[in-house]
C-alpha cells in the first residue's frame, strides 16, 4: 500500500477498492444488510472515508449508505438534564450516554426492512444549534440497503475496568472528576447499551491513529478552516485542548484495545498517509 495521505478528495482509490471488496465479502450465516463499523480518533478522516466506500459500493450496483453515530446525540436539553441530575461534564455531547442507543438500535431494525411503503427514516444532528433535527427532516430510505456503515470515535470500544477508571488521566479529570463519578457512569454506559449496539456490527474497520498526541493537531486543522470564516462555534486551540479532553480517556482505550477487535486496520501516521492495511483472517 502506498503511503498516500488522505486529501481533500479524499483517500487513495486502491484503499478505498481494498476496503470495499473486504466490507461487501458476505458475512457467514448472515444476511444483508451488513453493517461496518467504522472508528478512528477525530480527525482521521471517517466520514469521508465512509462516503467513498458508499460510492464504491453504489458503483458495484451495491445499495449502500452511511450513518454517523453523531446524529444519534442527544439534544442540549437532554444532555442539560443529565447534567443535573448525574455530572455537569455531560452537558458535553461526545462521550457514550450522550447518544441515543434505543434511536440508533431502532433505526438499524428499520433499515433491515425498508420499503417504500415502510420507510426507514435517519437521524440527522445539527451541531450549529446543537441539536437533533425534527423527525421531518431526517433522511428517508425506502429500499433496504446491502451495506450500512456506521462511522464515528468510540465505534466498538469497550468499557475500561474498574482499576483503569481509578486513576484521573488529565486535568479535566483531576479537576472536574476527581471521585471519578463522570468517568465511571459513561464506562457503565459502555460496558451496557453501547455494547449491545457493538453486536450489530458484523464487521469494524479501524482507522488507527500513531497515538492520541495527534489528534489535537488533526483536529485543530478543521476549527482553523472554521476559525477563517468565522464560525461561531469554532473553537480556539486552548479551547480545543480542553474539549478533546473529554474525550482522551476512550481514545486511548480505543488505541490500546481495537486493534485486537478490529476486522480491517488501516494504519496511519501522523499526516495522515496509510502505511498499511492488516485484515484479521
Amino acid at each position: 500500500m502506498p503511503r498516500d495521505a488522505i486529501t481533500q478528495a479524499g483517500y487513495p482509490d486502491v484503499l478505498v477498492s481494498t476496503l470495499c471488496d473486504a466490507v461487501t465479502r458476505a458475512p457467514r450465516n448472515r444476511r444483508p444488510p451488513w453493517v461496518i463499523g467504522l472508528s478512528g480518533l477525530q480527525g482521521s478522516g471517517k466520514s469521508t472515508l465512509a462516503a467513498q466506500l458508499v460510492r464504491a459500493a453504489q458503483a458495484r450496483g451495491i445499495v449502500a449508505l452511511a450513518m454517523s453515530i453523531d446524529d444519534f446525540y442527544l439534544g442540549r436539553d437532554a444532555r442539560r438534564r443529565l447534567a443535573l441530575s448525574v455530572h455537569p461534564l455531560l452537558a458535553t455531547r461526545g462521550v457514550p450516554g450522550t447518544h441515543d442507543i434505543d434511536l440508533l438500535l431502532r433505526t438499524l431494525a428499520q433499515l433491515r426492512r425498508a420499503t417504500a411503503d415502510r420507510p426507514a427514516s435517519v437521524p440527522r444532528f445539527d451541531k450549529g444549534r446543537d441539536t437533533r433535527l425534527p423527525p421531518s427532516r431526517w433522511r428517508r430510505v425506502t429500499r433496504k440497503p446491502a451495506l450500512v456503515i456506521l462511522e464515528g470515535w468510540c465505534i466498538g470500544v469497550p468499557a475500561q475496568t474498574p482499576a483503569q477508571l481509578r486513576v484521573p488521566l488529565n486535568e479535566l479529570e483531576r479537576r472536574e472528576d476527581a471521585d471519578a463519578r463522570w468517568r465511571g457512569w459513561v464506562n457503565a454506559r459502555l460496558a451496557g447499551e453501547y455494547t449491545q449496539a457493538w453486536r450489530q456490527l458484523d464487521r469494524l474497520v479501524m482507522l488507527q491513529a500513531p497515538g492520541f498526541d495527534v489528534v489535537v493537531h488533526w483536529r485543530d486543522e478543521q476549527e482553523q478552516a472554521l476559525r477563517r470564516r468565522n464560525a461561531p462555534h469554532a473553537l480556539s486551540t486552548a479551547a480545543l485542548r480542553r474539549f478533546l479532553m473529554h474525550y482522551e480517556r476512550l481514545s486511548r482505550q480505543a488505541l490500546k484495545a481495537l486493534p485486537a477487535l478490529a476486522d480491517i486496520r488501516v494504519v496511519l501516521d501522523a499526516q495522515r498517509r496509510v502505511v498499511r492495511v492488516i485484515e484479521r483472517r
